[in-house]
């Protein structure tokens, strides 16, 4: 036995979808507006995971440009069938409605390269795949009701796909339009089909404080669907606010080599008041199966805090072991996967050492553009990230430093610019909230070729906004209130980024900033 913290991939990971090839597992997740989008990783063991790739990590594969933040690629599908990978996926552009759709792209190595997207004539969002023993594929996916009883009423769809055309073929069937009279977004459905009988799971209530998983079956893939009596199979929602895990959510199952049953989930978890800055995460839960119906965390009925993972899930040889600190600790230098940009690549960066250049971009976060910022994911609740710069600003317009993105709207920077009458340097902490931007603390630097060094070091809600020049110690600069940082307070789908912005706020520019390290490191 391997005993394994839940979540097994902490921080903005959400909608996770899963498939296991041999002797490894693959696991996919949403990324919204984040580019490289998609990212694929591995296991042996369900306990240790380890990014390989983005399925969408170069330019022209999609045009993302000006889609707004918690838009862009929603929940994924992955599978694979006759030495292929399949993954299914959604793009979201919430003020233009007729741009996007659903697309499909395939690889037949995982760690790619992908190809670009066909495009799916289909309708709404969530699609997902299902290959049959008979050699047929089914597309299917969830739209809002055409004929809805309530507001907010979704259906899930399924329609044959032909795999070397691409295209739906054949009539439509709708399969489900949730378990619970009056349920919304009935949504995330996967079918799969267990010793002869075809099951589809969805998720249903919204992906916050009412989601749920619930399951119908049926003996013919295109229906009646029968729901299970026990549904929801999953929730927290009766457990209340004040409860360590909440929103728990749209499932997808994997078997082991040993024949046990593991589902893969979102969920978030609170701190701090009902606030959840880590965004939706992924979790592993066992499944077991009573009477032809999937059990989620049997003799538990929640997501466990600890998973005990038996060896005979390993799909291996390797791996194993205790489990891992994931993601790890200290330097983030360039090549690591964690690093992310906005809506398209970040050709703005360029590597050296163990930082980076950044050449200075007109756009800053308030765009929903590609800005000169590069981030990775908050994934503890207490964390330090600290960077070293060297910039000499040519004016108050031009910034660089840390950010703590949550939206356009809602962020904090914490920046060297400089000064009001364009002599010398200074630091600038500024909390936008809502759109409106607040300064909460203000320094001169002295020094102007000394390095900076910008600190944001998060206690709970708190984000202390520290700085030091030279060789001196971190001094706190201000505080910001997490709280108005994560999407409950905010609005969307996301968790907090940590990053390097470097912006010249709309007017030309040809500085660079060097960037000599960047550090991520938790602590308790």
């Amino acid at each position: 036995m391997t005993a394994v913290h839940n979540p097994i991939l902490p921080g903005c990971y959400p909608d996770p979808t899963i498939c296991r090839v041999g002797a490894e597992y693959y696991l996919v997740t949403s990324t919204f507006e984040y580019f490289p989008g998609l990212p694929v990783f591995r296991s042996r063991d369900l306990v240790h995971w380890e990014q390989i790739r983005h399925a969408l990590d170069r330019a022209g594969q999609l045009d993302m440009q000006g889609i707004a933040s918690s838009g862009g690629l929603y929940a994924p599908t992955l599978r694979h069938h006759d030495g292929r990978f399949w993954l299914v996926c959604t793009l979201v552009d919430q003020r233009d409605q007729a741009r996007g759709g659903n697309f499909v792209l395939t690889a037949t190595d995982p760690a790619g390269p992908w190809s670009d997207p066909v495009w799916l004539d289909a309708d709404g969002i969530d699609p997902s795949l299902f290959f049959d023993d008979d050699g047929r594929v089914w597309l299917h996916g969830t739209r809002l009701a055409r004929e809805p009883e309530w507001h907010d009423q979704t259906e899930v769809w399924l329609r044959e796909l032909d795999p070397a055309t691409m295209r739906l073929t054949g009539p439509e069937h709708v399969l489900w339009r949730g378990a619970v009279l009056g349920a919304v977004w009935a949504e995330g459905p996967h079918l799969y089909r267990v010793d002869g009988t075809y099951y589809l799971l969805a998720a249903e209530g919204g992906t916050e404080f009412h989601h749920a998983v619930s399951v119908a079956r049926s003996d013919s893939v295109t229906g009646p669907y029968v729901g299970n009596k026990a549904n929801p199979v999953l929730t927290h929602r009766h457990l209340g606010r004040d409860v360590d895990v909440v929103g728990v959510g749209h499932a997808d199952l994997v078997e082991a080599p040993d024949g046990s049953w593991w589902a893969v989930l979102l969920a978030m978890r609170p701190y701090g008041g009902y606030h959840y800055n880590l965004g939706r995460e992924t979790f592993l839960v066992p499944v077991t199966w009573e009477d032809g119906w999937p059990v989620f965390a049997p003799g538990q009925g929640r997501v466990p805090t600890v998973v005990e993972v038996p060896d005979g899930v390993r799909a291996g040889n390797e791996g194993g072991g205790p489990a891992s600190a994931w993601p790890p600790a200290g330097s983030v230098p360039p090549g690591d996967l964690r690093w992310t940009g906005l809506r398209g690549p970040a050709d703005f960066a360029e590597p050296r050492g163990e930082g980076w250049l950044l050449r200075m971009r007109p756009e800053n976060l308030t765009d929903a553009a590609t800005p000169a910022f590069l981030g990775v994911r908050q994934q503890h609740q207490a964390v330090t990230v600290r960077m070293v710069l060297r910039f000499d600003p040519a004016g108050p317009d031009e910034q660089a430093g840390l950010a703590v993105r949550q939206s356009e709207r809602d962020h904090v920077l914490l920046v060297v610019t400089g000064a009001p009458d364009g002599f010398g340097r200074r630091v600038l902490a500024v909390h936008r909230q809502a759109g409106e931007a607040t300064v909460l603390g203000e320094r001169s630097l002295s020094g102007g070729d000394d390095p900076v060094t910008l600190a944001v070091q998060a206690h709970g809600q708190d984000y202390a906004l520290l700085v030091a020049v030279g060789d001196e110690q971190l001094t706190e600069l201000a505080v910001a209130d997490g709280r108005t940082l994560d999407s409950v307070a905010a609005g969307g789908f996301l968790g907090v980024w940590l990053g390097l912005i470097a912006t010249s706020n709309g007017t030309p520019s040809d500085s660079v900033v060097t960037v000599e390290r960047f550090e991520y490191q938790p602590y308790v």
